[in-house]
């Protein structure tokens, strides 16, 4: 009987402090959940739109800046009848907003998406600083980029198929018209390209 008894004490025993232990971390602290990295957005308009024309808004064409500090790609895309572009994100995700999506800008020269010539018509350029050639984009580009895409993306139903680099445009250019004088483009480089649609894609799925 006495055995009987000190085992039903130890069960006892063991429920209090498993009873203890779910009462303890019911009331103890939630540990807080990140809040996403808002990114700056500094105005930073371009002269080089074209007058009187409006952006389809079909597709966006990635590129990078291929200049060795953000002062210099800015001043290249703001020199009047120069190129020009949306936006450029920095190293540290700060993004240079140069025109809104509406807005016709010259970033994309000879080129053709889905078929169609002229791709500044239709789609939005954004820049991001430094040569993905030599050193890949940082995580602060990606997530900025991304973030800047989204609204985007929703508001004018982009499919993930319209999300191109400038080389790959400039590559069908090319196949559409062989006898052209076209040099190749080096852009975004297949890498640094699959990591950003990876990182869209996520985000994307976490609406669905």
């Amino acid at each position: 009987m006495n055995r009987q008894t000190d085992v039903l004490n130890k069960i006892i025993v063991v429920f209090l402090v498993v009873l203890s232990a779910v009462v303890m971390s019911c009331h103890s602290e939630k540990v807080p959940v990140e809040e996403p990295v808002v990114y700056k957005e500094i105005p930073y308009p371009t002269p080089n739109v074209a007058p009187d024309s409006v952006n389809e808004v079909l597709g966006v064409i990635l590129h990078h800046t291929a200049l060795p500090t953000v002062e210099e790609a800015l001043l290249e895309l703001t020199r009047p009848r120069g190129v020009s572009s949306h936006c450029v994100v920095d190293t540290d995700g700060t993004r240079y907003i140069l025109a809104p999506p509406t807005a016709v800008t010259f970033h994309a020269g000879l080129s053709v998406l889905n078929g169609r010539e002229k791709c500044n018509a239709f789609t939005i350029g954004l820049e991001f600083q430094g040569n993905t050639v030599e050193q890949p984009l940082t995580d602060n580009q990606i997530r900025s980029g991304v973030q800047y895409l989204l609204p985007i993306i929703r508001e004018y139903h982009i499919p993930l198929s319209n999300i191109v680099t400038h080389k790959m445009v400039r590559d069908s250019f090319m196949i559409c018209f062989p006898d052209h004088r076209c040099k190749d483009k080096v852009d975004i480089t297949p890498t640094e390209y699959a990591r950003m649609m990876a990182a869209l894609k996520e985000e994307l799925e976490k609406e669905n």
